[in-house]
């Protein structure tokens, strides 16, 4: 194993850095920044950062959630997720918090499972995804609002699902890193 393989960090000089575009959820910023022999402009989405859960259970099987995303016009499978937006919130509890609220479940055990940009090109947004097992129903139901309304649940086979990612029936990035990810750790 190569332990050298990393992501660097690397901060050219920002000579101007402006909000183009301020809303509801993330803010759109336009970067001038000092690169090689001149200045270059990157626009991107400056992002929260946000969790997702793989709930897993005592069968091995992943809970997918599936709700309505309008930038893709479609109902997709997830992970139950949702975005870093309470100030100074730790990202696990952020994690168990999301559980609860599309689920009503809760987990006895958590674990960061694999962290992940999701588009570096494009925006900011950092997502940790936690490996949650123990999974028991939570006390009490929460009201679901918006795409949240109707999302539906269903438990599948890890593998399963991991062979949904690899045949391309499943998309979403994140479900596929989480999927992929916990299959790879269940096997060591």
């Amino acid at each position: 194993m190569s332990d050298d393989l990393r992501d660097e960090p690397f901060e050219p000089a920002v000579v101007h850095s402006d909000v183009v575009y301020n809303g509801w959820v993330w803010n759109v910023r336009s970067d001038r920044i000092s690169y090689g022999d001149g200045e270059i402009v990157r626009e991107y989405v400056d992002h929260t950062g946000a969790v997702a859960v793989l709930a897993l259970d005592d069968d091995d099987r992943v809970l997918l959630i599936q709700q309505y995303r309008h930038p893709i016009r479609y109902r997709d499978w997830e992970l139950p997720a949702g975005l870093l937006d309470v100030p100074g919130e730790d990202p696990m509890l952020a994690a168990q918090r999301e559980l609860a609220e599309e689920t009503d479940l809760v987990a006895r055990e958590w674990e960061q499972l694999v962290a992940a940009w999701t588009t570096p090109g494009g925006n900011n947004e950092l997502i940790r995804i936690y490996l949650a097992t123990g999974i028991e129903r939570a006390e009490a139901a929460h009201e679901r609002t918006d795409e949240e309304a109707d999302i539906r649940t269903r438990w599948v086979p890890l593998s399963d699902a991991a062979e949904a990612v690899l045949d391309g029936r499943l998309r979403n990035g994140i479900l596929a890193i989480g999927v992929l990810a916990a299959e790879r750790r269940l096997r060591r």
